[in-house]
């Protein structure tokens, strides 16, 4: 049975000296696999990635892993406990603001710097020698900085230290309500069908703050870095993000589903050994992240979801009706939403009642099956 250790490590530190830690488990690879870290909860409501995490070690107690395993459930203790009534209001650090999932860190100059330094490298050093340049970059400018940094950025860069050692990031989040998709780099297409996930938002190379982008960004750019000399190198790592079904739910069955899909993607790329995980057939469909569309409710209002998540939607389809009850005897008291052009709606809104200008869905526009 293979051996799973156990840690805690500090991210945060309350007012009152309270410290905030988060659990950490550890597998050891028996070969040189490729190593991988995998995280949940960065936003307090999503905490079905927890549960896909307990499902993943279940499982890899049996198998024959490769390369290092790092898994960090609950990774935001302060999200998790930011609750008002029932809800868990844990998407935004509640001192500035900020999306917990937008403070991670990037040096947009450090690629470019590090190939103009380092062009006769072997493929192996260059791995090696940039990987310890973004951390370093990491502790300098975030962990060690004389001037702090604000609370999200320290709690997100010290869960980034650590996702720094992999080769392979899995970041496991949920929408409000939502169907399962993924969030996958355009140069990693082709690892896009070993998971089984239906729905897929192609990325670019831009930064936007999150982890996978975190995570890849610097690679992806180090790779087209040594591309404008002349040098064709491989993305040495790759990062994703899935989002596995609605806020504010648990399924164990459910996560079983999603750990076997997990496995599937990791068996294929020689972190566990063995045939016995396999992703399933389906029709996946995918669509540039440029345009995957939100739709925002026209009018204020109480708001009835019609439209299935994964069916195609055809334009001036029924989307969304919205009830007016203080227009009650009046001919638009109900108002249909339609869409705009041909879509497949992903996610929706969590409430049933907005104001003009909320997002009601996102939609996949000009997809394509894969």
């Amino acid at each position: 049975m293979t051996a799973i250790e156990h840690s805690t490590l500090e991210v945060a530190v309350l007012a009152n000296g309270q410290a905030l830690s988060v659990p950490v488990y550890r597998i050891r690879g028996e070969s040189d696999g490729p190593s991988v870290y995998i995280q949940a909860n960065m936003h307090g409501a999503e905490v079905q990635g927890n549960a896909v995490i307990f499902q993943l070690l279940e499982q890899l107690k049996s198998q024959h892993c490769l390369g290092d395993i790092t898994l960090v459930p609950l990774a935001n203790p302060i999200g998790s406990n930011q609750k008002s009534g029932e809800f868990t209001l844990g998407r935004f650090d509640p001192i500035t603001g900020e999306n917990w999932n937008r403070g991670y860190h990037f040096n947009k100059s450090l690629p470019v710097e590090f190939a103009a330094d380092n062009k006769h490298l072997t493929n192996d050093e260059i791995k090696q020698n940039f990987r310890q340049a973004i951390i370093d970059d990491l502790e300098q400018n975030k962990l060690n900085n004389p001037y702090g940094a604000k609370t999200s950025q320290l709690l997100c860069a010290q869960l980034q230290r650590m996702a720094f050692d992999a080769d392979i990031v899995l970041d496991l989040h949920t929408g409000p309500i939502s169907s399962r998709h993924l969030y996958c780099p355009e140069y990693a297409k082709d690892r896009a069908i070993l998971f089984d996930i239906a729905h897929v938002l192609f990325i670019p190379s831009d930064f936007d703050g999150a982890m996978d982008e975190a995570t890849f960004c610097p690679w992806w750019q180090l790779q087209q870095a040594y591309q404008a000399q002349g040098r064709d190198i491989e993305v040495m790592v790759e990062a994703f993000t899935l989002e596995l079904g609605s806020q504010e739910w648990l399924s164990l069955e459910a996560a079983k589903e999603d750990s076997n899909s997990v496995l599937s993607y990791l068996q294929a790329r020689g972190v566990i050994d063995g045939e016995a995980f396999q992703p399933r057939k389906m029709i996946r469909y995918g669509c540039m992240l440029e345009n995957y569309r939100a739709l925002y409710a026209p009018q204020s209002g109480l708001v009835e979801y019609l439209a299935p998540f994964g069916d195609v939607i055809e334009e001036g389809g029924p989307l969304v009706q919205i009830l007016h009850m203080e227009r009650y005897g009046e001919l638009d008291c109900v108002t249909q939403v339609n869409a705009p052009q041909r879509c497949i709606p992903v996610l929706h809104f969590a409430s049933a009642s907005v104001n003009r200008g909320t997002e009601l869905y996102k939609v996949m526009t000009n997809f394509f099956t894969l």
